[in-house]
């Protein structure tokens, strides 16, 4: 699919399984951190929306105007963090690697790579919208 040429119907209808749609202030911004930290790409940018692909996987950011009318924008905080309890796992990206591309942009650091007794190295980045992105790699 070429996600910077499908009609909205048609990315809509072409989604299966679980999905994962983060609300952020600034799609742009967002957009900007996920691919100087993870190498995410970014299709159909704009302020409102954009799809990102981490390898085959796909998901979406919207900006809080587009959730005018939905029921979530009233949960929303004013105040960061927002994604507090989501943890947003990459498992093929290296956490040494994402922390200090991490750095770099001035995101929050949680928690440097760990070794940890589930088979798994990871860390903790804070993004600026408060969602806990969780670079991993098996040890």
């Amino acid at each position: 699919m070429d996600f910077e040429t499908v009609s909205p119907e048609n990315f809509g209808k072409s989604l299966r399984g679980i999905g994962l749609n983060l609300i952020v202030r600034n799609v742009l911004k967002q957009c900007d951190f996920l691919a100087a930290v993870f190498d995410m790409k970014a299709h159909r940018v704009s302020a409102d929306f954009a799809i990102v692909t981490y390898g085959d996987q796909v998901f979406q950011l919207h900006s809080d105007g587009t959730y005018h009318s939905n029921p979530l924008l009233g949960l929303l905080p004013e105040n960061p963090p927002r994604g507090a309890g989501v943890e947003i796992r990459l498992y093929d990206t290296d956490p040494e690697d994402a922390v200090q591309r991490a750095i770099a942009t001035g995101a929050v650091i949680l928690q440097e790579p760990t070794d940890k007794p589930h088979g798994l190295r990871e860390a903790y980045i804070l993004c600026e919208n408060g969602y806990a992105w969780v670079p991993s790699t098996q040890l």
